[in-house]
């Protein structure tokens, strides 16, 4: 065997055995949570250390006590997930609303500054979220949008639209332009160029950048705590979490169950829109 042929060998080898790895210290902590979301909270004081749930310890009490509402003696949390998603949705719809003409200025239009825009997009993020968070407290209460779902969603567009412009300029100017100057050759206007061409081959990354603040939105956690604290009715998901990790009475299968819920969400939209992310719209685009 050459030197070449056993060097391939082995770091065909090697390469798997670290797939391996970095696959069972990245799915073991949410595995470990899944398993211990469907045990009963007395087989896990016996045993905490097992790592399998046998069929007839299964259970789904702990699901059925997190979704509960609080008048029957659960945790309230199918609530707790409306409000995340009303916010969540609300402030992916409104971002990119607000960040696809930004972004397509800043990479296809010239005016004065314009290579400077880009860092000052994301000049935002030198500022700690701590920093802003009593001034933006203090500016929304006095225009009455504390303490409710709609002021939250804002604050979040806010810190979410100068990176999604980042991102999206980046995107956007990989896109030839050859083929909007065949569109405007053919009577299209630049708002139905943007429309009918410019987004349908950008749709992997509004697909990115959507799930990137549907993440953020979905786990912040300060800025729900300081907006929301007053009034239980409208808190998001993570603060119920929050509740349930502080709570002495809770079990921590209970809290298992809770992090489930959280979790899955976000897992499901990144798998439902996998195909998206991955798939290259623009290969072949541009033909002479």
């Amino acid at each position: 065997m050459t030197r070449a042929g056993f060097e391939k060998r082995v770091f065909g080898a090697l390469r798997w055995v670290v797939i391996a790895f970095l696959a069972v210290i990245t799915l073991f902590p949410f595995y470990y949570m899944a398993v211990l979301s469907v045990k009963p909270i007395d087989q896990l004081l016996l045993d905490p250390g097992r790592i399998w749930v046998s069929a007839s310890e299964f259970t789904l009490d702990t699901y059925r006590t997190v979704l509960a509402s609080t008048d029957d003696g659960g945790q309230g949390f199918l609530r707790l997930l409306a409000n995340s998603a009303v916010v969540s949705l609300g402030t992916v719809a409104l971002t990119l609303l607000a960040s696809i003409p930004g972004a397509y200025a800043v990479s296809r239009l010239r005016f004065f500054g314009g290579r400077q825009v880009s860092a000052l997009f994301l000049a935002v993020y030198l500022f700690p979220a701590t920093l802003l968070a009593v001034p933006l407290f203090v500016i929304f209460a006095r225009i009455g949008l504390q303490g409710s779902l709609v002021g939250l969603a804002v604050v979040y567009i806010a810190q979410t639209v100068p990176v999604s412009i980042y991102m999206l300029r980046n995107y956007f100017a990989t896109i030839p332009k050859s083929i909007e100057e065949a569109a405007a050759l053919d009577g299209c206007s630049r708002p139905a160029i943007v429309r009918k061409i410019v987004l349908p081959l950008a749709a992997p990354s509004l697909m990115a950048t959507g799930l990137y603040v549907f993440m953020i939105a979905w786990n912040e956690f300060l800025f729900a705590l300081l907006f929301l604290a007053a009034d239980p009715s409208l808190w998001t998901v993570s603060l119920g979490l929050q509740q349930l990790a502080n709570g002495i009475e809770v079990p921590k299968t209970v809290l298992m169950a809770g992090s489930v819920v959280l979790t899955v969400p976000v897992v499901a939209l990144f798998y439902a829109a996998e195909r998206m992310l991955t798939e290259g719209l623009t290969s072949g685009a541009d033909k002479s």
